[in-house]
């Protein structure tokens, strides 16, 4: 499925203001951005091979690991990748539920909650 970048960004938007106001709030010098596809070195780094579908990913120190004084000059970085998600999905529906799903995951590893945790919430 194809979707235009304003339709896929209207999708991501509406992800993410679907997280509650009291986690949003909370989300500090964070950036989301959207790209076509991963790069080779971000697959690399987590281990994939060219051919595995990575549909967000999450750059950056998470909340429960900084000290009280750390202060990240630069955002930390969450990158939604709309070919992948294209790739994977036929409908609407089916994407519209998978950009939901990989915003809160990679929002989940900004407050410091492991891939073990949201597979056991069924955000794997």
């Amino acid at each position: 499925m194809r979707l235009s970048r304003q339709r896929f960004e209207a999708l991501v938007l509406e992800a993410l203001e679907g997280i509650p106001d009291s986690i949003r709030e909370r989300m500090e010098n964070v950036d989301v951005v959207i790209e076509d596809w991963p790069e080779e070195d971000q697959l690399n780094e987590l281990g994939m091979e060219p051919d595995e579908l990575l549909f967000g990913l999450y750059e950056g120190t998470p909340l429960t690991e900084r000290g009280i004084s750390e202060h990240s000059l630069l955002p930390d970085k969450i990158t939604i990748f709309q070919g992948p998600l294209e790739d994977a999905y036929e409908s609407d529906d089916e994407i519209k539920e998978e950009i939901r799903k990989t915003v809160v995951h990679e929002v989940a590893h900004h407050f410091g909650i492991d891939e073990e945790r949201l597979a056991e919430l069924g955000y794997d």
